[in-house]
């Protein structure tokens, strides 16, 4: 089982957004300056609780592993995988691990990172792309979602793998079992590290936060 959903919180109404969190959750909230990210905060995991309540999961407890990777310590074999970018929140549950990740395509990135961080053979196929900036975002959103999977983040350095995007997306040296998903998605890119094959991500209205 795997699900994938998005939703704009750009309009996210916080006074209705915020009771419906956990007491954890609102103090991260608070703990954020601006409204923006606050919102942020509010919508992933609202969105969360909306793609567990659907598979009759609630009142779920959250747990953090050594690196802060968060999951479900009161169900057994659910995981779950949040990220947000600018004004979208992603949320992917299923019943293996999975790691993801979404990133705002800015064409002003500093491709800089890349030759810098990234395998040298990753960095070559951005700069010889007709578009640097969108084959940038492909490999960032890949690579954080692995390091997502792995539950160790930005523990695990950028040029310790190596993504091979071709007709399907791998990683070097890594069983088969794992599997890579892309999504181009208005501005943003998605990248989805899991056991499974995903045909499609869902939209969510923010109304249904509530």
């Amino acid at each position: 089982m795997i699900k994938l959903a998005y939703c704009n919180v750009e309009d996210l109404d916080l006074k209705k957004a915020y009771p419906l969190t956990s007491k954890e959750r609102q103090e991260k909230i608070d703990y954020y300056r601006f409204k923006k990210d606050k919102k942020l905060s509010a919508g992933a995991y609202l969105l969360l609780k909306k793609l567990l309540n659907e598979e009759g999961i609630k009142d779920f407890q959250l747990k953090f592993g050594k690196y802060d990777k968060p999951s479900i310590c009161n169900y057994e074999n659910i995981y779950f995988n949040l990220s947000h970018s600018k004004e979208m929140v992603l949320c992917g549950i299923s019943d293996m691990e999975i790691g993801a990740d979404i990133e705002y395509n800015d064409p002003a990135i500093d491709l800089d990172i890349a030759k810098h961080y990234f395998f040298n053979s990753e960095y070559k196929s951005i700069i010889n792309s007709p578009n640097p900036s969108d084959e940038f975002f492909k490999y960032w959103v890949l690579k954080e979602s692995y390091m997502k999977y792995t539950g160790l983040g930005m523990n695990l350095n950028l040029d310790s793998f190596e993504i091979l995007i071709e007709d399907d997306i791998t990683l070097r040296n890594h069983p088969k079992n794992l599997k890579f998903n892309l999504f181009n998605l208005e501005n943003y890119k998605v990248g989805i590290a899991s056991h499974y094959n995903i045909s499609k991500l869902i939209e969510i209205n923010v109304e249904d936060l509530y």
